[in-house]
Parts: C-alpha cells; sequence; structure tokens
C-alpha cells in the first residue's frame, strides 16, 4: 500500500465536501477519483498533498514515497526553453553524464598510480547511469514532448510564449519524466487533443508507479484505471474495475437500492392496512394484534429513498422536420495568414445523422462550425443549407451569452414568449434555483456557463444542432445525460468533440481532419480508430507521422493492457444485454391461478367476519330483551351460539392476517 486516506473530513463554512473518506491504493495501481461537479474531487487531491488540511481524518503514504501533483490550472513561469525544462527534471543524469566524460578524459592523462582509483570511479557512474536509463534520457524527453503534442519546431520555444493549456502540458511532461512513485492527476486530458490522450493512456497504463486521476474523459479512464473511488454526498465508495464496471455496478446498486425501497414501502403501507382493518374488528384480541403490529412498524429502520438529485433534465425536439438533404458543403478553404487550415473540403449531411467532427488541436474544426454559422468568412467554398432547415449553435467559449445578462434575462430575452414560470422551470430543469436564476452571467463558472448555454438550445426547437465541444466543463453525469437527449434527437447534429466515449455513444458518422482534409469514417470512434491507418493510407499515400507516431504507441498500449475496443454502441447493447428468460407460461398462470384463489379467500373470510360480527351484535341485542332473559332455555341456546361465534370469529381473523400477508407476497 502506497497511500491510505482514512475516514478523511473538510467542510467550508456550513457546507460539508468530504465525510468519512476512506480508500487506501497500492503499489503501481491506477485508481479515478469520480464525482459530480462540486463533490470534493479536486479537495481530496489537495489534502492529500497537504495544500489543504483536512478537518479530521488521516492520509498515510508510504515511507520515502515519492509523489507528483499536476493540478487543474498551472502558474508556469520559466526563462528556459520547454526542452531545457525537460532536462532540468533529469539533472542528475546530465551531471552524472558530464561526470563520465570528465573521468573518460581524466583517465587518458592520469598517472598509473591512480589509474585504478579513477576507472573504479568510472564504473561506478556509467553502472548508475545505465541503471538510470542515461542513453535514452534524450530520447525519452523527445519521446515524452511529442506524445503530448509538442512538434520539435515547440522545443526551443519559451514559457511567455505558451498558452494556458500548452504550459499545462509542459508541466505534466515535467511530472512524467520525474517518475514519481505515486502521480496525482487533476483533469490531465483537458488541454490534450485525441492523439495526446491515446498516447497518454498508453503512458499511464505502463507506468511502474501508482496513480491516482480526477478525469471526466470516460474513454480515458477505461483504458487506465482498475479502480473507481466515488464521491457522492460527501461520502465515498470504492468500486474495482474500469469506469464502464463502476457504471454498471453503479446502476445495479441504485437499482437494487431503490427496489429495498419500494419493498419497504409496500410493507409499510400493508402493516397500515392490516392495523387499521384489526382495529376495525374492535374486538379485545384483534387491537392487541394491531398494537403488537404498530409496535414492530415504530421499530422499522426506514430507508431513504435513493436519490438522483444533481442532474439536470435535458429534451431535444424540432419544432419542424427539415427535408432530408440538411447541409452540403463543396470546397471549402481557409487559411489565417499563411497557416492554411484545410483546402477545398467536401461534406454532406442527411436529416437525422450524429456527425462528429475530430482532429488535432489547431486543425479549423471550430472554424468550420463558425464558417458554417456565418461567424468567420471562409476564403472560397459553397455552403448550402436544406429545405426547412433551422440550425442552432452551442459556443464552446459561449460567447453566444451576454456576460452582462443575468440568467432569467438571458432566456427570457432569447425567448420572450416565456414566462417568469417558464423561465424559471426551464433554469430550474439546469439546476438553478432560487436566486441563482438572477446572478450575472460573467460571474459563473464555466460548468454553469455550459449548462445555461444548453438550457437555450433545448428551447430553441431547431432542427440543426451545430455544437463545438458541449461536454466541456460539464461533469460525467451531466454528459451521460445529454447523450441520451442527443440520441433520442429526431434533428440532425454535427458537433466537435474530443469526447472519445461521448462519441463512441453518439456518433453515426465521423470526418476527420487531419492532413488539411476531411476524412470520412461511416461509424463510431472505435470504427474509426479500426478503419484509421487505412483511410489514411488511401487518402495521403501513407499515415500522417505524428499519428503514425502516436498512434502506434496507443495500439501497442492496447497490446500490452489487453484492451478490447468498445465496438459500436447500439451493436454492444444488442450483445451485451441478455434478456430476462420468460417465465415458463405454465408456471406462470399456476401461479396466477394461486393467487386469484387466495384472493377470493381474503374476500370470503373478510365476508364471512363482518356476517359474524353482524350476527354477534344481535345475538348481544336479543340477550337484552326480557322475553330472552326470563326464558331459561332460549338463554343458554343463545350464550352457546355466540360462543360459537366468537370462535369463528378468532379463527377467521387469524385465517385473515395470514391470507393478507401471502397476499402480499404475491404482489411484492
Amino acid at each position: 500500500m502506497i497511500l491510505s486516506c482514512q475516514n478523511i473530513e473538510k467542510s467550508f463554512g456550513t457546507k460539508t465536501v468530504l465525510s468519512h473518506v476512506s480508500f487506501h491504493i497500492n503499489e503501481h495501481e491506477k485508481t479515478a477519483v469520480v464525482g459530480a461537479n462540486g463533490a470534493g474531487k479536486s479537495t481530496l487531491l489537495k489534502i492529500i498533498m497537504n495544500e489543504l488540511s483536512a478537518d479530521s481524518g488521516e492520509t498515510i503514504l508510504a515511507k520515502n514515497a515519492a509523489v507528483g501533483y499536476l493540478a487543474q490550472h498551472q502558474d508556469f513561469t520559466s526563462e528556459f526553453s520547454i526542452y531545457e525544462e525537460m532536462l532540468k527534471v533529469k539533472e542528475h543524469i546530465i551531471q552524472l553524464e558530464e561526470k563520465i566524460h570528465s573521468l573518460e578524459k581524466a583517465m587518458k592523462e592520469a598517472p598509473e598510480d591512480t589509474l585504478n582509483e579513477l576507472m573504479e570511479e568510472y564504473n561506478r557512474c556509467t553502472q548508475e547511469f545505465e541503471q538510470e536509463n542515461g542513453y535514452a534520457c534524450r530520447s525519452e524527453i523527445t519521446g515524452v514532448l511529442k506524445g503530448l503534442g509538442f512538434t520539435e519546431e515547440d522545443f526551443s520555444r519559451t514559457a511567455e510564449t505558451l498558452s494556458g493549456g500548452q504550459k499545462t502540458r509542459v508541466a505534466l511532461g515535467r511530472l512524467l519524466l520525474s517518475s514519481p512513485d505515486l502521480i496525482l492527476l487533476d483533469e490531465p486530458t483537458n488541454h490534450l487533443d485525441m492523439e495526446s490522450i491515446a498516447w497518454l493512456e498508453t503512458y499511464l497504463s505502463n507506468y511502474k508507479g501508482a496513480v491516482l486521476i480526477v478525469a471526466h474523459d470516460r474513454y480515458f479512464l477505461d483504458h487506465v484505471v482498475s479502480k473507481v473511488v466515488e464521491l457522492d454526498h460527501g461520502s465515498s465508495t470504492v468500486f474495482e474495475g474500469n469506469y464502464t464496471d463502476y457504471a454498471k455496478k453503479k446502476e445495479q446498486l441504485r437499482n437494487a437500492q431503490l427496489r429495498q425501497y419500494l419493498n419497504q414501502q409496500q410493507e409499510i403501507k400493508h402493516q397500515q392496512e392490516v392495523i387499521a382493518k384489526l382495529k376495525s374488528f374492535n374486538r379485545e384480541k384483534s387491537i392487541k394484534r394491531a398494537e403488537s403490529r404498530e409496535k414492530m412498524l415504530n421499530k422499522i429502520e426506514v430507508l431513504e429513498k435513493p436519490q438522483n438529485d444533481h442532474t439536470m433534465f435535458m429534451k431535444l425536439e424540432p419544432s419542424i422536420t427539415s427535408g432530408n438533404d440538411v447541409l452540403t458543403v463543396r470546397s471549402l478553404s481557409k487559411a489565417f495568414d499563411t497557416n492554411e487550415l484545410f483546402q477545398n473540403i467536401d461534406f454532406e449531411l442527411k436529416r437525422g445523422e450524429r456527425v462528429a467532427i475530430i482532429g488535432g488541436n489547431g486543425t479549423g474544426k471550430t472554424t468550420i462550425l463558425k464558417i458554417l454559422m456565418d461567424m468567420l468568412p471562409a476564403d472560397s467554398g459553397e455552403i448550402l443549407f436544406g429545405a426547412k432547415v433551422l440550425p442552432a449553435y452551442y459556443d464552446q467559449e459561449h460567447q453566444v451569452l451576454h456576460m452582462e445578462k443575468t440568467l432569467f434575462d438571458e432566456i427570457q430575452d432569447t425567448y420572450p414568449d416565456m414566462d417568469n414560470t417558464q423561465v424559471r422551470s426551464l433554469l430550474a430543469a439546469f439546476l438553478f434555483t432560487g436566486d441563482d436564476v438572477f446572478k450575472q452571467i460573467g460571474d459563473l463558472s464555466g460548468g454553469e456557463r455550459a449548462r445555461v448555454s444548453l438550457a437555450k438550445l433545448m428551447r430553441s426547437k431547431s432542427n440543426l444542432l451545430i455544437l463545438d465541444e458541449p461536454t466541456n466543463h460539464l461533469d460525467i453525469m451531466s454528459r451521460e445525460i445529454l447523450e441520451d437527449a442527443m440520441n433520442r434527437y429526431t434533428g440532425t447534429i454535427l458537433y466537435v468533440s474530443h469526447d472519445r466515449y461521448f462519441i463512441n455513444r453518439t456518433a453515426t458518422r465521423i470526418l476527420n481532419l487531419t492532413g488539411k482534409k476531411l476524412l470520412n469514417y461511416i461509424g463510431n470512434y472505435d470504427y474509426y480508430l479500426e478503419k484509421k491507418e487505412v483511410t489514411e493510407a488511401a487518402a495521403f499515400g501513407t499515415s500522417l507521422p505524428t499519428a503514425d507516431f502516436r498512434t502506434a504507441l496507443a495500439e501497442k498500449g492496447n497490446a500490452e493492457t489487453g484492451y478490447l475496443p468498445h465496438g459500436n454502441p447500439a451493436k454492444e447493447t444488442q450483445d451485451t444485454i441478455i434478456p430476462e428468460p420468460k417465465t415458463d407460461w405454465k408456471q406462470y398462470k399456476e401461479a396466477q391461478a394461486a393467487k386469484r384463489k387466495l384472493e377470493n379467500q381474503l374476500k370470503k373470510t373478510e365476508t364471512e367476519i363482518e356476517e359474524l360480527e353482524s350476527e354477534n351484535e344481535q345475538i348481544d341485542e336479543l340477550l337484552t330483551k326480557e322475553e330472552i332473559y326470563t326464558n331459561v332455555e332460549e338463554l343458554l341456546k343463545l350464550n352457546e351460539r355466540k360462543k360459537a361465534v366468537e370462535k369463528r370469529l378468532e379463527e377467521c381473523m387469524e385465517l385473515w392476517e395470514e391470507l393478507s400477508e401471502t397476499v402480499n407476497g404475491f404482489q411484492s
């Protein structure tokens, strides 16, 4: 065991973020921390790194264990180049290499009496150099930089010339090269393109140390981790397996909890009905039975209903149906100064398609969407929208939102036909309630702005959705809700995304923007991976160098880790969801007949109880009459009948209880 977290608790003001969080990580183990936005994932990592103190509990690291940490946001400054920054991580190896060279020089000039001593020192240094993999040091640095998406031209760039995302990648590269015993990564895929993420998957899968990852990239987690720690309402639950294993087990667990809750609720209702019925008999024994049942009922520990809260509701539905030909793009080209993004690209969209545009960072994916929405001019080309096509645009930078407006005004100004209640209801569906609706857009987090944009999109009723990175800033649960909404949508969708799990679940076709061309794949992301090499070879004569370099590593990693592709989600669903076997028809009919028989018995017993009670009341009334209590023979006869009635009443009440329990058992 390299890390143990025991009963970690953390509150901010009156809000409890973490409560009794416990788990451990073994050497070489790859673990994910998952949970909704605000569940405390980043807080937990900061507590482990002593950047925050826990209110109670403890974190225990193995003795002398080296720990590396990559936070979400990096404030990286340096006067050195990217490559020099990487070399600094390997400084001890560089110094060792320099020492070996100086020893070689010294041995050539050394007198015989000191030569043996120098040779011993030289042998010790070369042995240490080999153990530290010193001969591969520079190639390892080059491999990591290229794997993270830097070109050799980038190696000489300094920190002030880098974007925020590039700085994060440099920090990640330094961390990987330092090879600590435990790596903590907070959203490491946020600034990586697909090829770089595939490379990182392979690197981490084969990494000799342990890794603790916070990430929303489910495809990435499926490839890398073998354990999942879920944070939910402050508490932690540990699941063995990758993300898909966790999701299945979580659903099974929730279904089991829901069944237990519903069964208990049914049992409570049944007991309350039995108690009421027994009391209605208004007999000493039946009242005692009712009181006994009440005591037992009060001792029951009532289960809470499993909550599926903090999830938004989303339903996308076009107002009108477009023609079959939704969009035609011909000979589209775009360059910024000397940087040509794409040239003479063609593609079409048909009604009902869900098409994902993928490609490396900076290839022009977002540019294509902005040209389609007339937010940028094309250098050349033709764009034709089909009959009755109503497009709507989701902007990853949320430039279509007005930062100075409140959430309420943003919705109402966009859709003036909505009244106050409708606006509040729409915002509540995206988790904005109470005074939240009067917050300014400019004061919201990235995830909150994403939810506002999705709320506007849901209301748009468009039949062509053009989406730019719609899953950015969304937690896993919200991504899955969006996926389901998109899969139910009867219109057409064109979107840019780097979320491969999302693409796998939603795309019916993929357009890969690479080498200034669009390559077409009629399938999901796994289909794209399967056909990528052949398609690129046909398009370019050979695969692109960067793709070769990084994809080869990814494929090598898949082979080494035994990873099998997901396959087509629709096919996967058909293959893996096994319908419950049909109950034998004869047994089913017999069970139904037995149930009806018991229900009839129960009804007859209730009727008999009513008749016996009525007869008992009549006997009591007769016993008060003078002509009866003065007639000894008639009096004895009625008393005997009363005893028989009351005896039968007791038997019927006991039978009624038994039958009631049995019938209830059939229903549950």
